[in-house]
């Protein structure tokens, strides 16, 4: 194998492919990243056998050929070559030889020929939207989803169409979160993408801001494909919840609020919240009163109040504070529209305009 290609394209390949090799000890082969050269490219290839990616960047390929090297080796090299934009790639006694116009590196090549194949989804549905879409989609909602993997179906992200969306629902029982991307795609049955493997979705694409994303899947599997890049990873066979029976169809109380003020007040208050991040939001309509209140035996207390516009019923709940804020990235809205439904129903939070971004916080006991 022998290779030039731009330093920093390969730099970002090798990067993604080592995050997403294997650290399994009883699969040593799953920590390399296999290069393969052909024709005018170069693919990187690595997997933990949860996902799996193959990276082609372009190349001026003088003999093709494949090898295979440790990962974090190769990443930890291409990071810190200095002062060449172009970096040569050479097979030599069975080594690799990375070189530039200022520095010459052999990395010890691995047998590649034990390291899984990469599956590829040929057959079932196929949907193509922007890639934009599809990424800001799932980070509208992931971080709602369950961290623990003994319900699977709800450490995932629900991926399904309605209408002429494409919604991203994700929960853990505390909280849900819902994204309606306005694009029309034939019908399917949604599909559960593990929480795990959503992080190196949005890893992989996030950076790729113009184009479309060619999703095929299946029952078992799922890929994505986009500048250069090919994904594949494995899907949850589960049932998400039936989630929209527990969405509010009206409400009793309502606040609207500027959103860096609340962001700014509920950071006062979390200073002095329990080690539950326990503050309390009371509502006072008849003396124009939204305040946030926290209590901590070992620090203190604060009560803040807030402007606001509130209309309804007086109402005074409690809730865990990360849970609240961490919806605030999911709205581009300046304001907040919060909705009570009584004590012990959820918490519904929106942006003012924003009507395709859905926010439920189940409150804490005092």
């Amino acid at each position: 194998m022998k290779i030039e290609c731009v330093k920093d394209k390969i730099k970002n390949a090798a990067i993604l492919a080592e995050k997403m090799s294997g650290k399994n000890v009883t699969l040593p082969v799953l920590k390399n990243v296999i290069l393969v050269a052909k024709s005018k490219s170069i693919v990187l290839k690595a997997t933990n056998l949860e996902v799996g990616i193959e990276y082609e960047i372009p190349a001026k390929v003088s003999i093709e050929g494949v090898v295979a090297v440790p990962g974090a080796v190769l990443n930890n090299v291409l990071t810190n070559i200095y002062g060449s934009d172009v970096v040569s790639m050479e097979l030599v006694n069975e080594n690799l030889l990375i070189s530039t116009k200022n520095s010459s590196t052999i990395i010890k090549t691995m047998s590649y020929e034990d390291f899984p194949v990469i599956p590829r989804v040929s057959d079932g549905n196929k949907i193509v939207l922007p890639v934009s879409k599809f990424i800001g989609g799932l980070k509208s909602v992931w971080y709602s989803a369950s961290v623990s993997d003994i319900k699977p179906e709800i450490s995932s992200i629900y991926i399904y169409t309605e209408d002429e969306n494409l919604t991203f629902v994700a929960t853990d029982s505390f909280r849900l979160a819902e994204k309606k991307i306005k694009q029309k795609i034939e019908k399917f049955d949604g599909i559960l993408v593990p929480l795990n493997n959503v992080s190196d979705i949005i890893r992989a694409f996030d950076g790729v801001i113009d184009g479309d994303i060619e999703i095929l899947f299946n029952k078992n599997q799922a890929s994505f494909v986009s500048s250069g890049i090919y994904l594949t990873t494995r899907l949850i066979d589960g049932i998400f919840p039936d989630y929209g029976q527990i969405i509010p169809k009206d409400h009793k109380t309502e606040v609207v609020v500027l959103k860096q003020d609340f962001s700014n007040i509920l950071k006062m208050a979390n200073i002095f919240s329990d080690k539950f991040n326990q503050i309390s939001l009371k509502v006072d309509v008849l003396n124009k009163l939204f305040e946030v209140e926290s209590r901590n035996q070992d620090t203190g207390e604060n009560v803040s109040n807030i402007d606001a516009t509130l209309s309804g019923e007086n109402i005074s709940m409690s809730f865990n504070y990360k849970y609240i804020v961490d919806c605030f990235q999911s709205i581009p809205d300046d304001s907040l529209v919060l909705r009570f439904n009584g004590v012990n129903k959820p918490l519904v939070i929106k942006g003012v305009s924003d009507k395709s971004f859905t926010y439920l916080v189940m409150p804490m006991n005092r």
